[in-house]
């Protein structure tokens, strides 16, 4: 008996509930979940283009389709390095957009169940977790759990529209 596509698209989410690609920035691990990842790919030429945030390194013309990239170190105020090559661009569709993120290197999928994720802890009231969703534990590790929408639209996804 056929699936249909309702059908199809519960079972693909099921699937992927509570999986999250891990990557590294510095020595922090973070990680969102994997129904956003369209692939990952090395790290290639990027074309600069004037007038955008820091962040935003430019576009990559991947298999004819524009992309324009994020360097998510910059994005989150650490100090820019040199691409290697275990340098990667995590390629993600939110809201039919898609954008390169570049991050130091991807890590592992990792199934963290909802009792496993705590909230971000609370500092001070002036320093807010904008991007923070939540901290998952995995073993004895800690992986802090990015809210990958508000990543992409918290300073104007405008300006990434206006590349494709």
């Amino acid at each position: 008996m056929a699936e249909s596509l309702e059908e199809k698209t519960t079972l693909e989410e099921d699937t992927q509930r509570g999986k999250f690609l891990i990557f590294s920035l510095a020595q922090e691990e973070y990680g969102f979940e994997i129904k956003y990842v369209t692939e990952i790919i090395g790290i290639q030429e990027i074309t600069p283009v004037p007038e955008l945030p820091e962040y935003i390194k430019g576009v990559i013309n991947l298999r004819g389709k524009i992309i324009p990239v994020m360097d998510v170190r910059i994005r989150f105020k650490k100090e820019a390095r040199e691409y290697d090559d275990r340098t990667c661009i995590i390629v993600v569709d939110i809201n039919d957009i898609s954008v390169g993120l570049v991050v130091d290197r991807v890590s592992e999928v990792v199934t963290i169940q909802d009792d496993d994720i705590a909230s971000p802890p609370k500092l001070n009231k002036a320093f807010q977790h904008k991007y923070i969703k939540g901290v998952g534990k995995v073993s004895n590790e800690v992986k802090l759990l990015l809210d990958i929408e508000k990543l992409l639209s918290q300073e104007k996804v405008d300006n990434l529209n206006a590349l494709e």
